[in-house]
């Protein structure tokens, strides 16, 4: 899924639009025993109600793609009977109502997913009736073309209010506030099927993580029965280790430059595409190339690229390049340098010394102090 067809998703739960017919729900205690079941029609809730569960879907779908919503492709055994896309599958036709597959599928969350504390399962049913859209993308409100049955999980962490003071207007006094059970914003969630070009998609599912360095591979293998990508900082950590192998001994400051310049010149050319730019081993190779690593250097690169990211692979632009900073370290100095202006810096052989040069204009200041 791309950006568009989240926020299309996303702008469904509100009341003017809401597409949701069911609501379930499943509270667990830091010991994984279930306290409390709940399975409601949603349009039966109280509207003040209704708005906070928005805010919790609108949540669930937040965050940059390739980081905090990732795209999972499901194997093709996991589409056969007992795989977990033909449970998701039967779980969605469902409706939500049938309470065998409602516990099974709390179970194999409250089995997999690794949190200490109280957390909240909340899951729903909708039926969004996709708008047409004319040639110059405008929609038609009246001319549905297809129908996106899916379901959303969101798991919330449920946590005691802090402790403190509060006013009681009753009383007209300053007391101890109650502390009480809190339901917070989701940290995981899932939406499927996918919703890919304005239509159902069963063949991937949409993950949400709001920390996007703990993606919990046991929870996405056992309740997704999807492998586990690289998080973004594996991503970048992963690339910067092919640039370094590639290089080797004679990396060099003005091709490390030049890659920095020409993946983030990449970006800034695709940033009006509505899906955000993945490079291939193909593409990287190119990057290399471009950026003045000698053919000769790439002799390794398709083995190490092939080991590390995978045949098939690919690396989320935004998650390799580093578009806010451009930092180079010795062991005893740290230059940060404006992204956009690294041609300041260079490299120079002075007086037999390999020296970092920088050039400077007409402002210098040291620890907050104008130097003149």
């Amino acid at each position: 899924m791309n950006k568009k067809e989240v926020l299309e998703i996303r702008r469904q739960f509100s009341p003017e639009n809401c597409a949701i017919t069911r609501i379930c729900g499943c509270y667990v205690d830091h010991e994984k025993e279930k306290k409390m079941e709940m399975k409601k029609a949603f349009l039966s809730l109280p509207e003040e109600e209704a708005f906070k569960y928005f805010d919790i879907f609108k949540h669930t779908l937040s965050g940059t793609i390739g980081k905090n919503l990732i795209n999972m492709e499901f194997p093709l055994d996991q589409e056969l009977n007992g795989g977990t896309q033909e449970f998701l599958m039967r779980l969605k036709d469902s409706k939500l109502q049938d309470d065998l597959l409602l516990e099974e599928f709390y179970d194999k969350v409250v089995e997999s997913y690794e949190y200490g504390e109280n957390y909240y399962i909340i899951l729903i049913h909708a039926v969004y009736d996709v708008p047409g859209k004319t040639k110059d993308g405008l929609e038609m409100e009246d001319a549905s073309d297809t129908v996106y049955e899916h379901i959303l999980c969101s798991i919330c962490p449920v946590n005691l209010t802090k402790a403190g003071l509060t006013y009681n207007a009753q009383t007209n006094n300053i007391e101890d506030r109650i502390r009480d059970w809190f339901v917070e914003a989701p940290v995981k969630g899932f939406l499927f099927p996918a919703f890919q070009d304005r239509a159902t998609d069963v063949h991937n599912v949409l993950y949400y993580t709001k920390k996007p360095e703990e993606l919990q591979p046991y929870f996405v293998e056992h309740v997704l029965g999807s492998t586990t990508p690289l998080t973004a900082g594996d991503q970048k950590t992963t690339f910067q280790a092919i640039v370094s192998d590639t290089l080797g001994e004679d990396s060099d400051y003005e091709v490390v430059r030049n890659i920095h310049d020409n993946l983030n010149e990449m970006i800034e050319q695709s940033k009006e595409e509505p899906e955000p730019l993945e490079l291939s081993k193909t593409d990287v190779r190119k990057l290399l190339t471009r950026s003045g690593v000698a053919e000769e250097k790439l002799e390794s690169f398709d083995d190490e690229f092939d080991e590390t990211v995978g045949i098939h692979g690919t690396l989320l632009a935004s998650n390799i390049a580093s578009a806010k900073t451009f930092q180079i370290e010795t062991p005893d100095v740290v230059v940060k340098v404006n992204p956009e202006r690294a041609d300041l810096v260079e490299t120079r052989d002075i007086d037999g010394r390999r020296c970092l040069v920088i050039a400077i204009d007409d402002h210098l200041e040291v620890n907050g102090i104008e130097i003149h």
